[in-house]
């Protein structure tokens, strides 16, 4: 099987940074650039746990670009209450041993694109700021890409950052707009945090299973989700930490890990009470549906796949 070719759009927190190892290990994906973004932790942060991250899979050669500091109108909110200050545990990880290349993220999606159209898969796994960015310099950004697959949303209105809405669309919701106005289900979709937290829950046989697998990568996917279960245990109420951004990746790399998905209109929310919260019209007299929504994933091919990719010996 031909490898996918990838661009990776990232705030790279703990599960960003599984997500990472999943694409650059399994050998499903070949990574061809990695964009970060503010998010999870500051783009500067997130570069450097990107690099890490790629390190650790042994793809040194992946160039990572910094990309947009903030929301485009908001003020910035970070998630380390959930994945620690430095977006990985606070796991005290050394620096990594390469840095991050000239040329804003934004350039560097845009450039790919049109150097190798409607061969790329893009796959969003943060706050849509880059994307969105992108769009209104190329509105047709997303016809140049084979696929785009979003880590965002959720849609049964059930939220991880606030009642009814999931972090990355919250960070940025006008950016997050942006996308689904430009999106057509054809082209884009979405993995919500439904997906996750219902088909990526590490319950504490898998997080075992992760610890005494005793490789370098399932030492680093266990170690940096410590704090993002301590989040579980005392906010999400779930049994175990889950993985939204590895099982987003997952669904990119095999598709057919799909089980259940729909396609409809969708909207996202700008006011202050519901913000970020995807507004979907499933009436029949709904406009075009522009978002392809992945609303079950078959769980055991997802851990399969992830407790295959960090069973490898070390890769650096």
């Amino acid at each position: 099987m031909t490898a996918l070719p990838l661009i990776i759009d990232t705030d790279t927190g703990s599960d960003d940074a599984v997500a990472l190892l999943l694409a650059a290990a399994s050998g499903l994906g070949d990574v061809r650039a990695v964009t970060t973004v503010a998010g999870n932790v500051p783009v500067a942060v997130a570069a450097r746990n990107a690099l890490i991250s790629l390190e650790t899979a042994g793809r040194t050669d992946v160039p990572v670009h910094l990309g947009c500091g903030g929301p485009m109108l908001r003020a910035a909110s970070d998630a380390t209450e959930v994945h620690g200050e430095d977006g990985m545990g606070d796991t005290g990880l050394p620096d990594p041993r390469t840095a991050p290349r000239d040329g804003h993220a934004v350039e560097a999606l845009l450039s790919h694109a049109h150097r190798h159209p409607g061969e790329l898969t893009l796959v969003t796994l943060a706050p849509l700021t880059n994307i969105a960015a992108a769009l209104l310099i190329d509105p047709e950004l997303f016809t140049r890409f084979r696929h785009v697959y979003c880590m965002a949303g959720a849609a049964d209105l059930t939220g991880n950052v606030s009642p009814t809405a999931e972090f990355n669309v919250w960070a940025d919701p006008e950016a997050a707009r942006i996308v689904t106005r430009a999106a057509t289900a054809d082209k884009v979709t979405w993995i919500g945090w439904d997906v996750s937290r219902k088909d990526a829950v590490m319950h504490p046989a898998d997080q075992q299973r992760l610890a005494e697998l005793g490789t370098p990568m399932a030492t680093f996917a266990h170690r940096i989700n410590r704090t993002v279960a301590e989040f579980a245990r005392t906010v999400t109420g779930l049994a175990g930490y889950d993985l939204p951004d590895p099982i987003a990746m997952a669904v990119a790399l095999d598709p057919g890990l799909v089980t259940e998905q729909e396609r409809a209109y969708v909207e996202i929310s700008l006011a202050d009470e519901t913000r970020g919260q995807m507004v979907i019209d499933r009436r029949l007299v709904a406009p075009p549906a522009n978002l392809t929504l992945v609303r079950r994933v078959d769980e055991a091919g997802f851990k399969k796949l992830l407790f295959d990719t960090v069973a490898a010996p070390d890769r650096r």
